[in-house]
């Protein structure tokens, strides 16, 4: 399979059209974004990690029926993925409270959130990828109706076997966004990537942070972090 233009940059990976048109070439990047990229850096062998980390997330998914894009691994940067039309909006699964949210309600950081909280932002980077409601999708027809539910169901599904198999590795899935295509058909697979930059994990005994964290808030070794996620989730 070769690449055959550049169809798509973006700040984690590029993305390229192939010799089949059904298919497209992810090529994961060395650079690190924080903030809608206001915050930025490179780190060597970084994008090996994301690479490898998400192919694995996306095979476990896979094996338990969940629809993705991924078709396989071409090489330690490079995968092979579905070519789809990506639904602009982003779900993000909250396990425990942190982050924007933490900043956005006042709320104290570390509550377990049982149900987990489902949340949409529209993806945006130009208007920060603003939290939207249901209402708010409906009325700007960014989603119909059933690819919401189906996204919420995916959602909710993928955080229940990301969280067992990774408890079972001393981590704890705090939270995560994914995002979701469609094929010709209109079929809604989840898209993008799944690894510590789309992720937070924490050491279940330490609660040290296991992922992209570690860049934003300038805690030092990041990519020994990554590396610690790829060796306790590799086959």
């Amino acid at each position: 399979m070769n690449k055959i233009k550049l169809i798509y940059e973006g700040k984690a990976k590029k993305v390229y059209e192939t010799d089949d048109p059904t298919l497209a070439i992810f090529e994961y990047k060395d650079s690190l974004t924080a903030f809608n990229a206001k915050k930025k850096a490179s780190l060597q062998g970084k994008g090996r990690l994301t690479n490898l980390i998400s192919a694995t997330f996306f095979k476990l998914l896979q094996s338990k029926n969940i629809p993705t894009h991924f078709v396989k691994l071409l090489d330690d940067n490079h995968q092979l993925v579905k070519k789809l039309k990506i639904i602009p909006l982003e779900v993000v699964v909250r396990n425990v409270s942190t982050g924007s949210l933490c900043k956005r309600l006042g709320v104290q950081e570390g509550l377990n959130l049982d149900p987990p909280l489902v949340e949409f932002y529209l993806k945006n980077d130009e208007l920060g990828d603003p939290l939207v409601t249901e209402d708010h999708i409906r009325a700007f027809s960014f989603a119909s109706k059933a690819q919401v539910e189906r996204m919420k169901q995916l959602s909710v599904k993928v955080n229940e076997i990301l969280s067992q198999f990774l408890l079972e590795r001393g981590i704890k899935l705090v939270d995560f966004k994914l995002e979701f295509g469609t094929d010709d058909d209109e079929n809604v697979y989840v898209a993008d990537e799944i690894s510590p930059d789309t992720c937070r994990f924490w050491d279940l005994s330490s609660s040290e942070r296991l992922d992209k964290d570690r860049f934003r808030k300038d805690l030092g070794n990041v990519l020994e972090a990554y590396e610690e996620i790829w060796r306790r989730i590799r086959e």
